[in-house]
């Protein structure tokens, strides 16, 4: 079952494209943007984080750490960030425990492949409750980034 609006966000920790441990709940006191993505190299999902790449000055303003979560290798997650110059951390939830936790296991992507996330974008506040949740009804739909700002703007 997905992860809905006022309920605590799952914590976590994940490695980064850095090939470091991040944990969720490091971040509190400050809000998060999550975005959860199939896959990196596909069209959508690289429009997905170039969204959040070309409005960080907005999330900082808003108190926001942005974090793109994906069932992608640390390795691959460097390479994807590297070439689309990605201004956060890209996180690698390649044992898709993550996905699993926040219930977004895509059980049928392209091409076969089976088990990466759900696309969708959580706003967490800054005692790690979830303010906005949105999960598109397919892979190829974009979440709706003005209600993201939004939501935040709202905190």
């Amino acid at each position: 079952m997905a992860i809905e609006v006022g309920q605590l966000a799952p914590d976590f920790t994940l490695f980064s494209d850095e090939k470091k441990p991040v944990t969720l709940s490091e971040f509190r006191g400050r809000n998060v943007v999550l975005n959860f993505f199939p896959a990196a190299y596909t069209g959508v999902c690289t429009a997905q984080l170039c969204d959040a790449r070309d409005n960080m000055k907005k999330y900082e303003s808003l108190n926001a750490q942005v974090l793109g979560i994906s069932v992608d290798s640390p390795f691959a997650l460097a390479k994807f960030k590297a070439d689309n110059e990605y201004n956060f951390p890209l996180l690698s939830d390649f044992n898709k425990t993550v996905i699993d936790a926040y219930g977004l296991y895509l059980e049928k992507f392209v091409f076969g492949m089976v088990g990466v996330s759900k696309r969708a974008i959580f706003v967490i506040d800054t005692e790690g409750v979830v303010r906005y949740a949105e999960i598109t009804p397919s892979a190829g739909d974009t979440p709706n980034f003005a209600a993201v700002r939004a939501a935040l703007e709202a905190l």
